[in-house]
């Protein structure tokens, strides 16, 4: 399943993890996605929306 929010499109970003000694390693960093019931289109359905989706209010929760 692709980590990818269904409103905005926000992926996963990739760089490194740096330690102490400055050894480098490559890694990603994925967005909080939460599967939440969304009101679109007047029908009730399940996203995947990461949560500064839902902070900001771009998507109607269904009670």
């Amino acid at each position: 399943m692709s980590q990818r929010c269904e409103v905005c499109g926000k992926g996963p970003m990739v760089g490194n993890s740096k330690s102490h000694a400055h050894n480098l390693a490559r890694r990603r960093w994925l967005p909080n996605l939460q599967r939440i019931r969304v009101i679109q289109d007047g029908r009730v359905r399940r996203m995947r929306v990461c949560t500064s989706c839902i902070q900001a209010g771009k998507v109607q929760k269904a009670a």
